[in-house]
């Protein structure tokens, strides 16, 4: 991880045109990684979300929190098991994950951004019917659902009276039965429910490369041709389907960037270059 070399008054000033751009404008930010664990991570991201919200910008948070659910199970001597890169979630688990996620992970978030004046406020998919799924069927992960509807009136009903909605990634489906979300597959379906301007991953990797060298800007045909080729591969192929899945939905932009670096959302949505890489429609 690199940090780029800013001059404040640069970035002010290569900053006021964007600043206009986006007045209004609804910003999806899938928060994850690192940048849950680190004390001043937590406090930059809070701070940094907030002054997209003071300056105009529509800010909605979809937070993950697996590194906790997996620690709270084994505190509870429950087995965690993976399929193919996802949890397995029994009924137990499902627990887990709502105590985690909807709790702990999602009010900590709301003090935090409340702190700087945000106007947070803490929901889960459960809440208003936000996120309707059907269980997931591609193969046997148990309680995770597939998400078949986001009630988006009420997120822009929260974003018009002035709250900053922070989402724990569960749903619901027609019999009340709760389910486990994926935190990425869920940010990307809230912000093309509300087709965003932009869906913000930060994540622990500084965005999509090619061998060492970072691709900043990348278009749909291309991600798909990488991903066929082995250029995209591993733990980043299922974000970068969610992020064309979100463009195919109507989102304007998605950005994947390393949550480490100092300020790197403001960075990436204020400076030309950015700091990590965006995936456009053709």
């Amino acid at each position: 991880m690199t940090q780029p070399n800013y001059r404040k008054e640069d970035v002010l000033v290569e900053a006021l045109p964007y600043i206009q751009q986006f007045e209004n404008a609804v910003f999806v930010i899938k928060y994850g990684g690192a940048v849950m664990h680190d004390e001043s991570l937590k406090q930059m991201v809070a701070q940094d979300v907030t002054l997209l919200r003071k300056i105009g910008i529509n800010v909605v948070v979809v937070h993950g929190g697996g590194k906790e659910i997996t620690s709270l199970s084994e505190k509870l001597n429950l087995k965690t098991t993976f399929v193919n890169g996802q949890r397995y979630t029994d009924e137990q688990t499902r627990d887990v994950v709502q105590m985690v996620l909807a709790g702990l992970i999602n009010k900590d978030i709301v003090r935090r951004i409340n702190i700087y004046g945000g106007r947070a406020v803490g929901i889960s998919g459960i809440d208003a019917g936000l996120v309707n799924v059907k269980k997931y069927n591609k193969e046997d992960l148990g309680l995770v659902g597939e998400i078949t509807n986001v009630n988006e009136t009420f997120i822009r009903n929260l974003l018009k009276d002035g709250y900053l909605p922070v989402i724990a990634p569960i749903g619901v489906d027609e019999e009340g039965t709760i389910y486990n979300v994926n935190a990425d597959i869920a940010a990307g379906n809230i912000a093309g429910a509300l087709n965003a301007t932009k869906l913000v991953y930060m994540t622990d990797i500084e965005g999509v490369k090619a061998g060492d060298t970072l691709i900043s800007h990348l278009t749909k045909s291309d991600a798909e041709k990488y991903m066929k080729d082995g250029t995209i591969s591993g733990g980043m192929i299922p974000k970068v389907n969610s992020a064309l899945s979100a463009l195919d939905a109507g989102v304007q932009k998605v950005h994947i960037i390393d949550g480490r670096i100092q300020h790197a959302l403001l960075l990436e949505i204020f400076t030309k270059e950015g700091v990590g890489t965006e995936i456009v429609s053709d």
